[in-house]
């Protein structure tokens, strides 16, 4: 008999251990040891038990949802006004029996209770609470097409898409630079600068970001201090065991207003994929919303290709 219920502190060796005995396609990292699990997760300082619902028959774990909120307008703290559900688990040995379901449904229950007037399946900046550099790669964006069950499922359970993001890849060993008169003027006049992390962190960036590790890039005039330029570079070693390659993900690129459509976004993507094989890291990831055009060309003039898709889900009635 499947029984339900919230969270309790004992449970994060049963839940990491579900986890890394579920299929989930490529977008999960496997292997992923409790510490790691249970610190990107329910260490977060808006942790809520109650959004963790576990399925249990009898002292094993089957099956669990993790449902949460994202950020006010100046991410100072959470807005309830819209939920997340942000996994749905259940063991393979323990599908076609409704458990999933009624994990969802308690989920929904548990975010509308809370104040959510919509629901999104799928964790998607700004909506992302949970699971940063554990599902998604370089950032969380919807679930992945490469777990086949995710779209029959949701669509089953009354959800539509509304927002896909494309998932590409570049191989560093083998990348080659674009090659242009403005791509080498552009050089001549800006200098690749690492720091930590951004100048202006602020409390929500802390709680994903900064719990992983990171690596500010940006490029900077040689005429003046300015910053034309920047991303941010985070840390996949948690995808070691998945993809069998040191790999790091590309976040948060960005160019200031006054320099855009220079070509100082290629250069900066150019200049860090260089920086990067220099340290021996053979894989880079990025994610584009599939709506931007102009951020997905940017994305295959520098090598990179399309590998998986995000699917952001809305529940029809929100």
């Amino acid at each position: 008999m499947i029984e339900y219920r919230t969270f309790v502190n004992r449970d994060p060796a049963k839940l990491a251990a579900l986890w890394n005995g579920t299929p989930l396609g490529r977008g999960a990292a496997i292997g992923i040891a409790v510490d790691a699990f249970e610190t990107l997760n329910f260490a977060q300082p808006y942790f809520d038990r109650k959004g963790v619902i576990l399925a249990c028959e009898g002292d094993e774990v089957v099956g669990f949802t993790h449902a949460g909120f994202g950020a006010n307008a100046d991410e100072s703290a959470l807005s309830y006004e819209a939920g997340v559900i942000c996994a749905v688990l259940v063991h393979p040995n323990h599908r076609r029996r409704g458990i999933g379901r009624e994990l969802v449904q308690r989920a929904e229950s548990y975010l509308r209770e809370r104040g959510a007037k919509t629901i999104q399946a799928g964790p998607s900046a700004p909506l992302d609470p949970f699971f940063f550099g554990l599902y998604g790669g370089s950032r969380p964006s919807g679930f992945m097409e490469s777990d086949p069950d995710a779209a029959p499922f949701f669509t089953a359970m009354n959800y539509r898409p509304v927002e896909r993001h494309g998932v590409y890849q570049c191989d560093l060993t083998t990348q080659r630079s674009p090659m242009s008169f403005r791509f080498a003027n552009i050089r001549r006049k800006v200098e690749l600068t690492v720091a930590p992390e951004p100048d202006d962190v602020n409390w929500w960036w802390e709680t994903r970001y900064g719990r992983l590790d990171t690596v500010q890039f940006s490029l900077r005039s040689k005429e003046n201090p300015n910053e034309v330029a920047e991303l941010t570079v985070v840390g996949l070693d948690l995808y070691l065991t998945a993809w069998q390659q040191r790999a790091v993900g590309l976040a948060e690129l960005r160019t200031v207003t006054a320099e855009l459509r220079k070509g100082y976004a290629q250069a900066l993507l150019v200049e860090t994929c260089r920086r990067l094989k220099d340290e021996l890291v053979t894989l880079a990831e990025a994610h584009a919303v599939e709506s931007n055009t102009p951020v997905v060309k940017l994305l295959e003039s520098c090598g990179f290709s399309r590998v998986d898709t995000g699917v952001v889900y809305l529940k029809a009635d929100s």
